[in-house]
């Protein structure tokens, strides 16, 4: 297998043993041979290390073939309900075995469709919200070419009266293409910002109708509340605000080493039910004076501002589950 000799022949041998670790198998038992291993010959080093004298730290901290193999086969063992390949079938029997493994998975509830429509109004308008910032965007680059010298405001495109600003400014000119253009993308402005107007009517109703005690919370409006309904479902789905807070990623994580105990951002979980509550956050931590005090107990304990906003937020999520809850709309 290997014509080497001395030395060579050790690590070449070293390496075939490795290989077969690796590889979860049984080292053979090779015919005596200038590159074979016997049982009790001590695993040599790579090329170019120096072998650890017998006994010490660093060979005992090496781990066995015996460790190696079992590491190995409960690996395998976790992926012994998986199979190669993809198709229906082999789908609807991985989703089979995992809800025999997972018992307590939720299922569809009868109430579900309140909140499918509360989301799909939430999703249009977060889609037009985005389609009106884009046809801004392209508006702020044609009166900046027609004149750099003209300066409109940050975020005033977005109200009627400053539209109607820029739309007497440019019938003024010359009704060059550029100028048409602009003129239609101040129309599209318009008729967008109606859109957003009425679908903020329609979610401030289903949300009355819905949990009207949520709009109750400092800094949770009627665009908010829906946002947390859409993201959350039904309040039944989850039996605890500690699993809700998973859910949403403002449960912190365990980061403690040694002395130091702490806790770090989960990173995890819904974001898109993670925001609103960072809104709700931040808005309270200007304006609402419990909060603001909650914070300053926070910081006088040694945390960081983000650090206590992150435990704000988990104060929030068993506000919002208290709440739905006991909402009577809900129950």
């Amino acid at each position: 297998m290997c014509n080497a000799s001395g030395a060579d022949s050790v690590r070449c041998g070293w390496l075939l043993k490795a290989f077969l670790v690796a590889r979860g198998g049984r080292s053979p038992c090779f015919a005596p041979s200038s590159c074979s291993l016997s049982a009790e010959r001590s695993i040599a080093p790579p090329c170019g290390t120096r072998a650890a004298p017998a006994g010490s730290a660093e060979n005992s901290a090496t781990p066995t073939r015996d460790a190696v193999g079992d590491r190995r086969r409960g690996r395998r063992g976790s992926r012994a309900g998986r199979t190669r390949g993809k198709s229906d079938p082999l789908d609807a029997l991985a989703i089979a075995r995992a809800a025999i493994r997972e018992p307590n998975l939720s299922r569809p509830l009868p109430d579900e469709r309140v909140y499918r429509e509360i989301k799909l109004l939430v999703d249009h308008r977060d889609d037009l919200v985005d389609q009106r910032r884009r046809t801004q965007q392209r508006l702020r680059w044609h009166l900046f070419q027609l004149d750099p010298t003209y300066q409109v405001p940050l975020r005033m495109l977005g109200r009627s009266s400053h539209l109607e600003r820029v739309a007497r400014w440019l019938a003024r000119r010359d009704q060059e293409l550029q100028v048409q253009l602009a003129r239609e993308l101040i129309n599209s402005c318009r008729q967008l910002n109606r859109h957003i107007s009425e679908l903020d009517l329609q979610l401030e109703q289903r949300v009355r109708d819905t949990a009207p005690a949520l709009l109750e919370l400092p800094g949770c409006a009627a665009v908010t509340a829906a946002k947390l309904l859409a993201e959350i479902g039904p309040i039944d789905r989850f039996r605890t605000d500690a699993q809700l807070a998973r859910h949403s990623g403002v449960a912190p994580l365990e980061a403690s080493s040694g002395k130091s105990q702490r806790h770090r951002l989960d990173r995890g979980g819904n974001r898109q039910l993670n925001a609103p509550l960072d809104r709700i956050a931040i808005t309270q931590a200007r304006y609402h004076a419990p909060a603001r005090d909650y914070l300053e107990r926070k910081r006088a304990e040694g945390k960081s501002r983000r650090e206590a906003l992150r435990c704000l937020k988990r104060l929030l999520i068993r506000v919002v589950f208290n709440t739905l809850k006991t909402s009577p709309a809900l129950t």
